[in-house]
């Protein structure tokens, strides 16, 4: 019998891959945004996989929205990101459509599996 951990929700497998391709894109900004933008649209990439594997091993509901809805705050916050990245110039419009395609995908994913808790069909 497998064992379902994290890895196999759905959301987390595409935030996952928006995180990969924020690292890839990043890895081109100015130096001089090392400590800035660079780190902060990092950050907020990793926090959105995190939070759903973290909110996936509490037990209550409340608990487990509460984490995924963390999620949801790190990818607007990573959708600023995108935007200010393509104002700046740092990114070009193929990587605009690919980071924006990407997280859109993570988001209406992880929409669908808060809506799995809350009508008590995401719960492990």
């Amino acid at each position: 019998m497998a064992t379902f951990t994290f890895q196999n929700i759905f959301a987390w497998q595409r935030a996952h891959d928006f995180t990969l391709l924020v690292y890839q894109v990043t890895k081109h900004f100015p130096e001089d945004e090392r400590f800035g933008l660079t780190s902060q649209f990092r950050r907020a990439a990793v926090s959105i996989g995190a939070n759903i594997a973290e909110g996936y091993k509490k037990l209550s509901k409340a608990d487990k929205l509460r984490f995924l809805n963390i999620s949801e705050g790190s990818m607007a916050e990573c959708m600023n990101y995108i935007i200010l990245s393509n104002d700046l110039g740092y990114i070009n419009s193929d990587e605009y459509e690919q980071l924006s395609v990407s997280i859109e995908d993570a988001g209406r994913l992880l929409t669908a599996y808060c809506n799995g808790i809350i009508n008590n069909n995401g719960i492990k």
